[in-house]
């Protein structure tokens, strides 16, 4: 894998991942506010999850294994609007780290897994969670739409912008 197929990645999972956050308009508070939904977790709960999953990935990584982190899963659950601050602010720091990395880095192979595998599973978890997520807001007649990886890469293409 090249650093350019890991920024086409982590840009599928930011589209994607907007698409479920723009749905969110109007969201019933007990909706959002309900645990054990899916597993132990609620819309909200699952939403959270996957920023903090994502942060703790992008900064564990970032700086090589020496801060694990924020856990925002042991926060009080934040309104709506905070959770889309909170992911324009990861995105913000994750636009300033990608162009940081090199094939020679996530090529490297820490604890017999290459950082790239890492990387991916990050955007993959990201789909486990948008997929959770999605089932309940379709079921609240909020679907986000088509959330998989073909059709960015459709409207990337459309737009002219692909990754060969």
């Amino acid at each position: 894998m090249q650093v350019d197929e890991i920024r086409f990645l982590f840009a599928y999972d930011r589209w994607a991942t907007r698409r479920v956050l723009a749905v969110l308009d109007g969201m019933d508070s007990a909706v959002w506010t309900r645990a054990n939904a899916v597993g132990d977790r609620g819309l909200g709960g699952i939403l959270v999850h996957h920023l903090g999953a994502s942060q703790r990935w992008r900064i564990g990584l970032q700086s090589r294994g020496a801060d694990e982190g924020p856990a925002p899963e042991r926060e009080p659950l934040p309104a709506i609007d905070e959770l889309r601050e909170r992911w324009e602010a990861e995105w913000a720091a994750v636009d300033a780290w990608l162009p940081t990395l090199t094939d020679g880095f996530i090529g490297y192979v820490f604890e017999g897994v290459p950082v790239w595998q890492m990387l991916v599973h990050v955007v993959n978890h990201g789909t486990q969670h948008r997929a959770e997520a999605g089932a309940l807001l379709t079921a609240e007649g909020q679907s986000p739409g088509e959330l998989d990886l073909i059709n960015y890469a459709e409207e990337q293409a459309a737009a002219g912008r692909t990754v060969a």
